[in-house]
């Protein structure tokens, strides 16, 4: 795998030290576990002293996605759900492992040696092989689909059998309520990719309800994979700090910070470039934040933050 690191040389070298951790817990609370419970057969918390075990040793069976997270991590905080979720619909066919960085010092120095500086960010292990994955938090629909193209993808690599990763099968049709065929063909073109039909799916639910917030935010997280797919993320951040006075630019920069995870960040931006500017180039920094609050979830504080950064901003 194209940027995958090998834990193997990390296994052999905490090995001894785990054993004498788990020797003196095993002596201060005789029968207690080696690592805390965890949040359900397809979610685990993991550990400095269980990552071995619960993660490498695991993924030799079955793919293990690890959530690296912490509690002061706002993004952290609307990822977890996303992944906890999706690993409960697959079912096993692959596990959800949460790092806590503050409470396991090791593996947040560890993070940091693969050269991952912010959290959430989201590995995927494969028999015993760690492949950097997520770095930012996202959305549901571009979440999922950024799994379905992982397992996709290895499986076509001949790293994954068939039936590894891939969704679990659909319950009894009696047992499941009716979709919204609307909603159904653009969450559906969604996890294939189809971006465009997504978007004219959504756009048709509009049509019939313009007050329908699901398939607002839809188009909105659409027209923003669209913009981003077509640029240099690292070229458009350093152009945009360069030209402060460039809307293009810091619109653009704002969409690559947004699909990242660094939603503030994003929204700060614009509401900055709002403030500095005057006439269209204001007028399109307003118009390009208000469209990236549609991608985040009604109510959103962040949304509500920004919102008032705005009117402070014009007026």
């Amino acid at each position: 795998m194209h940027g995958a690191i090998d834990l193997g040389a990390r296994q052999v070298a905490m090995k001894k030290q785990q054993e004498r951790r788990a020797q003196a817990a095993q002596a201060q609370t005789p029968g207690a576990p080696a690592a805390p419970a965890g949040a359900g057969p397809f979610v685990i918390d993991v550990t400095d002293q269980s990552f071995n075990a619960d993660v490498v040793e695991r993924s030799r069976t079955v793919p293990v996605l690890v959530d690296f997270w912490a509690e002061w991590c706002g993004p952290c905080k609307q990822l977890g759900p996303i992944l906890e979720k999706l690993a409960n619909e697959a079912q096993g066919r692959w596990i959800l492992a949460k790092v806590d960085v503050d409470a396991n010092p090791q593996l947040g120095a560890y993070m940091q040696q693969l050269g991952i500086r912010g959290i959430p960010f989201v590995a995927a292990v494969v028999a015993g092989q760690l492949l950097p994955f997520l770095n930012g938090a996202a959305p549901e629909p571009q979440v999922r689909q950024a799994i379905d193209q992982l397992f996709d993808a290895l499986r076509a690599e001949g790293l994954l059998p068939e039936d590894a990763g891939a969704p679990a099968p659909a319950a009894d049709a009696a047992e499941q309520p009716a979709a919204d065929p609307m909603y159904l063909e653009a969450e559906t073109a969604l996890q294939n990719g189809d971006l465009d039909g997504a978007r004219t799916a959504f756009q048709k639910i509009l049509d019939v309800n313009p007050q329908d917030e699901h398939a607002r935010g839809g188009i909105a997280l659409v027209d923003l994979s669209l913009r981003v797919r077509t640029v240099n993320a690292q070229q458009v951040m350093a152009d945009a700090e360069r030209n402060p006075g460039d809307v293009t630019l810091q619109t653009q920069a704002a969409d690559v910070e947004m699909v990242s995870g660094r939603i503030d960040e994003a929204f700060q931006r614009l509401v900055d470039t709002v403030r500095r500017t005057a006439g269209d180039d204001r007028d399109a920094a307003r118009k390009h934040l208000l469209g990236l609050f549609d991608v985040l979830q009604p109510g959103d504080p962040r949304v509500g933050k920004a919102r008032r950064a705005l009117q402070s901003a014009l007026f």
